[in-house]
């Protein structure tokens, strides 16, 4: 950069001061909520130093190629949108102090030209010397005209960058003087593009004043003409990298939504819209084959799509990751809807060779076709997105049409989700207890822990199952559970005088984390429980996924009571319980149908069977009739507040 451009500061000051703004700006990248506003300030401090345009370009095109490749914005797929937006407001912050730069530069100008004009009675040939000097420096186009039109200097920068002689010059700025001439004004700025020589189309701004003599009449006009092409074309192509993928050259989501909003006004009310969000299957997949053949496969899927919709002018665009958006005005000429999804596919199913792995995927879409004029774009994208996860439940390659009304759950959920870590930060998910049963000798024999969450607004808290299942979605079950096992941990010290063991049940995720057993171990030294006294039941489903069966065997092997949840599906829970160290099996009541033949060979096994949803005293003597150990449910004991449970257990 200090090769290309005259910055007042040593080669070491130089790095210095680019240091600060990378770290700064890499700074702004990693905050949470992004904003363009620091960014614009670091493109204003780079024009301060004296940074020409093409120095930025320099510039933005090492940030745009060295910033996705640093370890610390990987995935770079998650950095891709925020590094765009970062450039182009890097240039627009550049090219705004340019232009204050440039106006400071023609307004100082101007005054020490108005100052030499006004002198000239007194100091005429000291003031007409500065003033030749300061002209002939210029990069800037400067020239002086009579007030009959004609010029009386011009130096040698106004016919470079207008590209026309004198004759031509009095011509050209005959209309651009007329508001001076008029007396409507004394000084008028104005931006004009004008072809140069060999049809070269320049973009230059004009201010022009009045130059008033002793008695206040005019005696000439002053014009300063600066090229700003370089600069506009620099603005164009940071704009279209903040509006367009930089990998395929598609419009990116914001762009997508823009051209969402410019259609639903234009489209034909009686056809109507249609709106498609795919997205590819098994796209993590590919990542693995690394990332060259995963953006290699990006950018064939960009060019067949637009190669199947272009014949009916449909907008294509890449949202991040393996997902695209398709924007189709509805004619008659357009296929149905599942000619269309077909059609994709069949594209898309045509493989494609790329270091030597022939690569082929399918699409899973969510599509809203002539949806009703009461939805903006954003109600349409969210649409569209939540229908793709609906026809991506366990299939691939399918496509599901979106129905007004549906997704009501899904959007209750996702900003339930979305918002329970907020609702951890705050209090309002605790921890409940209730009351684990032995059936045969009717006592308490342990407490199992339970979340519960008093959801403002909902007429009852959400029960523990309901907890496990949002926290799931967003990743929050591994640190929420394992705060609910450590909560528990230590409300438990007060309950060693009833000999009771605490029973905490994992979900699916929890039990193949590969920091389980750490985790539990972690608790463990952290609130003195030991192993016997821990009862921690997986769900019999989650055993042949991950690390759940090595999980289970090493928590048998630090003395843990194991617990086979929802046991009963069939021969491979039993095969489990023969192969695995549990401890015991957990049977929900309302599958006992499935789960009774298979409990003769259980207790074969010397493995204890509990059920869990008895909720009246003949359930009870039924299952501990069936050879039951424990129960839990409404008629064993609601889950309730630490101190409600002191009492309880007090009156045993």
């Amino acid at each position: 950069m200090s090769d290309a451009d005259f910055i007042p500061l040593s080669g070491n000051d130089l790095v210095e001061e680019l240091k600060a703004m990378l770290d700064e700006l890499c700074d702004v990248l990693h905050e949470s909520r992004f904003a363009v506003e620091p960014v614009e300030r670091i493109g204003e401090h780079l024009a301060a130093l004296s940074v020409a345009p093409h120095g930025l370009r320099q510039t933005t095109e090492v940030l745009g190629q060295g910033l996705p490749v640093l370890p610390e914005f990987q995935p770079a797929g998650q950095y891709t949108g925020r590094i765009a937006q970062a450039l182009g407001a890097l240039g627009n912050g550049f090219a705004t102090a340019s232009r204050q730069i440039v106006l400071e530069q023609q307004e100082a100008v101007q005054r020490s030209l108005l100052k030499a004009v006004r002198s000239a009675n007194w100091q005429l040939k000291e003031a007409e010397s500065r003033f030749d000097e300061v002209v002939a420096s210029s990069g800037s186009g400067i020239l002086i005209l009579g007030v009959d039109g004609e010029v009386v200097h011009a130096n040698d920068a106004t016919v470079d960058i207008l590209g026309r002689t004198m004759g031509e010059l009095v011509e050209f700025l005959g209309e651009v003087l007329t508001p001076l001439r008029d007396g409507t004004s004394d000084q008028m700025r104005q931006t004009r593009q004008v072809v140069r020589g060999d049809d070269d189309v320049a973009t230059v701004s004009l201010t022009a004043s009045v130059l008033r003599g002793e008695n206040s009449e005019p005696t000439s006009y002053l014009v300063m003409i600066e090229d700003n092409t370089e600069l506009v074309l620099l603005q164009r192509a940071l704009a279209r990298q903040q509006s367009h993928d930089s990998l395929t050259g598609l419009p990116n989501r914001e762009q997508f939504r823009v051209s969402l909003e410019s259609m639903l006004r234009q489209a034909d009310p009686r056809r109507g819209i249609t709106l498609i969000h795919l997205g590819l299957d098994s796209f993590d997949l590919m990542r693995s084959l690394g990332t060259r053949v995963a953006d290699s496969l990006v950018v064939h899927v960009a060019a067949r799509l637009r190669a199947v919709v272009e014949r009916w002018n449909a907008t294509v665009a890449r949202f991040d990751g393996g997902e695209f958006g398709v924007l189709v005005r509805n004619s008659q000429e357009m296929p149905d809807i599942p000619a269309l999804m077909e059609e994709i596919n069949t594209e898309l199913a045509e493989p494609v060779y790329v270091d030597g792995h022939g690569l082929a995927v399918s699409a899973s879409a969510g599509v809203v076709h002539r949806p009703s004029h009461d939805m903006d774009a954003d109600g349409l994208l969210l649409a569209a997105a939540l229908t793709l996860h609906r026809a991506r439940t366990g299939r691939r390659g399918q496509w599901e049409m979106f129905q007004p009304g549906s997704g009501v759950d899904e959007l209750r959920d996702y900003a339930l989700a979305a918002v329970m870590p907020g609702a951890w930060e705050s209090g309002e998910i605790s921890v409940r207890y209730r009351p684990v049963r032995h059936l045969e000798r009717d006592v308490v024999t342990a407490v199992e822990a339970e979340l519960c969450w008093d959801v403002a607004g909902l007429p009852q808290p959400l029960p523990h199952a309901r907890c496990v299942e949002l926290a799931e979605q967003t990743g929050l079950i591994l640190p929420l559970g394992e705060w609910l096992l450590r909560t528990a941990g230590e409300e438990a010290r007060s309950w060693r005088r009833f000999d009771l063991r605490l029973s905490v049940r994992l979900s699916a995720y929890q039990a193949t984390d590969a920091d389980l057993v750490g985790r539990i171990g972690r608790v463990m030294n952290a609130t003195g429980v030991e192993g016997h006294r821990l009862m921690l039941g997986i769900p019999a489903s989650a055993l042949p996924i991950g690390d759940a069966t090595d999980n289970l065997a090493a928590l048998a092997d630090m003395g843990v009571y194991t617990v086979l949840d929802d046991f009963g599906r069939g021969s491979l829970d039993l095969a489990a319980v023969q192969d695995l160290p549990v401890s015991c099996v957990r049977v929900a009541s309302s599958r006992a149908s499935h789960a009774l033949a298979l409990l003769p060979l259980v207790r074969e096994a010397g493995v204890a069977v509990a059920v869990d949803g008895i909720d009246s005293a003949e359930e009870a003597g039924w299952w501990r009739s069936k050879g039951a150990e424990f129960g839990v449910g409404g008629f064993i004991g609601a889950a309730s507040t630490p101190p409600e449970l002191e009492r309880q257990l007090e009156l045993r």
